[in-house]
């Protein structure tokens, strides 16, 4: 298979770099580019050497939503494919068994929020800015705005957004609760690797279920929620590796209490 030409992939251990690379024109999605991110993400999502993604854009721009210019003077139906190319986009990060992290760098708009929305966590430099600029071109977003920014941000907040077409910093996201930290730009990348270091260390099975779980408590009713986390620690239970890390604990736990009785 040939290397993509619309991003690149670096591994950091078992954190693996997803770049944009179409910094000319912000990094807007493109019909080759749809493609090359599905394909990429789900190559990751099976590699067993890879725990944790973050995905960022090379340039001012995170992704700067679709490349209006490719379909603006297409058939109805090409607009159509293009849409339904983009669900399965956004589907395989979203999807993804593992946990993917955005590294916000610039402008994130339209398409290119709604890609902030797939993603698990969200680390944005002071300079980003995102929106849902759709309604100014008398449209509505089709990557799945309306249905996760009512999920992600409240339906108020999302609400706002998508009705204004309002551009808004990164702190403001922060306020929000979608963001998870805010840093100076040259430290987004050096602290988004840091998150993901950090998780990359814990249990594979553990991230996964609880990348699992989360879904389920935005999208299920309670009780369904507390069956599914009730029969994840219970599987994970049986594991070797969670009984060594709960004997070890206990272990250091009883040594700690002889030494306070000696």
């Amino acid at each position: 298979m040939s290397a993509p030409a619309t991003l690149s992939v670096e591994r950091h251990g078992a954190v693996a770099v997803v770049t944009f690379r179409r910094p000319d024109q912000l990094n807007a999605i493109n019909t080759p580019m749809q493609g090359e991110i599905t394909d990429t993400f789900l190559a990751l999502g099976r590699d067993p050497g890879v725990n944790v993604i973050v995905v960022t854009g090379e340039g001012r721009g995170f992704m700067a939503g679709a490349d209006i210019k490719e379909y603006a003077g297409e058939a109805d139906d090409a607009f159509d494919a293009f849409q339904k190319r983009g669900g399965a986009m956004y589907a395989a990060i979203e999807d993804n068994p593992k946990p993917v992290i955005a590294a916000v760098n610039g402008y994130a708009l339209g398409g290119g929020f709604e890609l902030v929305l797939c993603c698990d966590l969200v680390v944005a430099s002071s300079a980003a800015k995102m929106g849902l600029p759709e309604v100014k071109l008398g449209l509505v977003p089709g990557g799945g705005g309306t249905q996760r920014g009512v999920r992600k941000l409240g339906a108020n907040r999302a609400a706002y957004l998508l009705m204004t077409g309002a551009m808004l910093p990164a702190a403001a996201f922060e306020q929000y609760g979608l963001v998870t930290l805010v840093t100076e730009p040259g430290e987004l990348m050096p602290r988004a690797l840091a998150l993901a270091g950090e998780i990359a260390t814990a249990s594979p099975d553990s991230i996964r279920a609880l990348k699992a779980l989360v879904r389920v408590a935005t999208e299920s009713d309670l009780a369904t929620g507390l069956d599914r986390e009730r029969d994840a620690v219970c599987s994970l239970f049986r594991t070797g590796f969670a009984r060594d890390r709960v004997r070890e604990f206990a272990e250091k736990s009883a040594a700690r209490e002889r030494g306070k009785r000696g």
